[in-house]
């Protein structure tokens, strides 16, 4: 099976936010958003990584 993959660009449009809460949310320990690969310069973020992210952030808020 392989791994899926989003770009910055797919991963704003997933939580409709802009590139400045991204650059925050990947900055803020607290929040425990997933660590993106880096290929290039370019950030690609495990959509594995996201989905258990937003499970966790559910199971908090609950």
């Amino acid at each position: 099976m392989q791994k899926q993959y989003l770009t910055s660009a797919q991963v704003m449009s997933r939580y409709s936010i802009s590139e400045m809460t991204l650059f925050r949310w990947q900055k803020s320990e607290k929040l425990g958003f997933p660590k993106p690969m880096v290929v290039n310069r370019r950030k690609f973020f495990k959509v594995d990584d996201l989905t258990a992210w937003e499970r966790e952030r559910a199971r908090v808020s609950a």
